[in-house]
């Protein structure tokens, strides 16, 4: 019978100490999450000016922002009197609020289990049910402070013919609560699924281990090609903000929709065509390209050509997919292992690419719509009744990204046959 040192009997304790994955720092995680998103979500409302707002509606606009990040529902409600109507609607995300709170809760999520190579399914189950336990729990609150209530200005003559016919009109919002707590139960698991898949470091059960070859190298890479394309949307527009004004609106972009803009961007070099329509006050953002061709009596392509027909630059988006992918690519191969060949690199590439394409689909779709009407007529309020959708050409868009994935996979494959890989044997020595 052999016998166990001391150091050998400690190790067991000692790998816990290094894991202390609690209820504490569920606790922690899940507030740091929290802050990020309503630190990023008050900042941008407040460039927006919607500290504006009447009736005190800043906070509950902030609070229904932060719903809308993670997927939930806000509806819209209005009511103007026995003799009006209103009718209201918004779909949106607002993708740096979501982006902020899933970069927090994935490192909060990843930091005690660092150092580690494998960890048990359920002991990661475990870990990620309290930070479920307690996200559930903000959640809950969240959807019940998002709701609010506030009337909506006619100006002098239309406001008197308002009061004449009991007509003040008001708009309000609230939440789905259960749906909302759902997808945004829904939500968390992918980003802690993602961080999982994306970080190297970070320790996967034993039985999942042989898939990290093929996933986890991809992964990475297109998390770094989106967050890669946000930082360059960042920068151009701290540029525009210094160099031609603008600069609230341009915050206010950055706070709320970077991402929407340049993965919006990122498919549209792909050559992807989303369809939409702006009418009334609406407007998207900058680049205000985007407004003058959707602006139309019928329905609009926003594409390269359509684009390229109000602004030459916009073929740069080409040339930044081209340079990205095949970075992305490259950084692929060289986190890969030595025996992956080229066409698999190309498949996984090409995987990779269509599935972040088809969440780009899904997550960037906006809609708005605005009505007020009295005894019928519709529009009296000289233009506060408008429409605003944008919506992909889904299939097309996948399609594209395999095709642009097999391409740009085999070219880095290519590209890093020289770069030392894991799994690869060292030169031979002599002697």
């Amino acid at each position: 019978m052999t016998s166990r040192s001391p150091s050998d009997r400690a190790e067991p304790s000692a790998g816990r100490a290094t894991a202390p994955h609690g209820w504490v720092h569920a606790l922690v995680t899940v507030l740091a999450g929290l802050l990020a998103m309503a630190v990023v979500a008050a900042l941008g409302l407040w460039a927006a000016g919607a500290t504006d707002l009447p009736d005190g509606a800043f906070v509950p606009v902030v609070a229904a922002t932060m719903v809308t990040a993670v997927g939930g529902t806000v509806e819209l409600s209005g009511s103007a009197g026995d003799l009006a109507d209103t009718q209201a609607g918004l779909t949106v995300i607002p993708l740096s609020v979501t982006l902020a709170g899933a970069l927090v809760i994935a490192w909060g999520f990843l930091r005690p289990l660092r150092h580690r190579a494998v960890a048990g399914s359920a002991e990661l189950a475990g870990w990620a049910g309290r930070v479920a336990a307690l996200w559930l729990l903000a959640l809950i609150g969240l959807t019940l402070a998002a709701r609010h209530t506030f009337d909506i200005s006619l100006g002098d003559e239309l406001g008197a013919l308002g009061d004449l016919f009991g007509a003040s009109p008001e708009v309000g919002f609230t939440t789905d609560v259960p749906l909302s707590v759902f997808v945004g139960v829904v939500w968390l698991a992918g980003v802690l699924v993602l961080a999982l898949l994306v970080a190297r470091g970070a320790p996967l059960p034993g039985g999942l281990l042989r898939f990290q070859a093929s996933v986890r190298p991809a992964a990475y890479a297109m998390v770094a090609m989106l967050l890669a394309w946000v930082a360059a949307g960042v920068v151009i527009a701290l540029v525009v903000a210094a160099t031609r004004g603008h600069a609230a609106e341009t915050f206010a972009v950055i706070l709320l929709g970077m991402p929407n803009l340049m993965w919006l961007g990122l498919t549209i070099g792909l050559g992807a065509t989303w369809n939409g329509q702006v009418e009334g006050p609406f407007g998207l953002p900058m680049p205000h390209v985007l407004d003058e061709v959707l602006r139309t009596p019928d329905v609009a392509e926003l594409n390269l050509r359509t684009l390229s027909e109000h602004d030459g630059r916009v073929w740069w988006l080409l040339v930044a997919d081209v340079v990205l992918l095949l970075a992305a690519a490259f950084v692929m191969a060289a986190r890969s292992p030595a025996r992956v060949r080229a066409w698999q690199h190309a498949v996984h590439m090409a995987v990779a690419l269509a599935l972040t394409v088809f969440m780009i689909c899904l997550v960037g779709r906006i809609s708005a719509h605005f009505g007020l009407s009295v005894l019928g007529i519709g529009d009296l309020g000289g233009g506060l009744s408008g429409r605003l959708f944008l919506r992909p050409r889904m299939w097309g868009a996948v399609g594209l990204a395999v095709l642009w994935g097999l391409v740009a996979g085999f070219t880095g494959a290519l590209l890093a046959r020289h770069v030392r890989r894991r799994g690869e044997a060292g030169p031979a020595t002599e002697g």
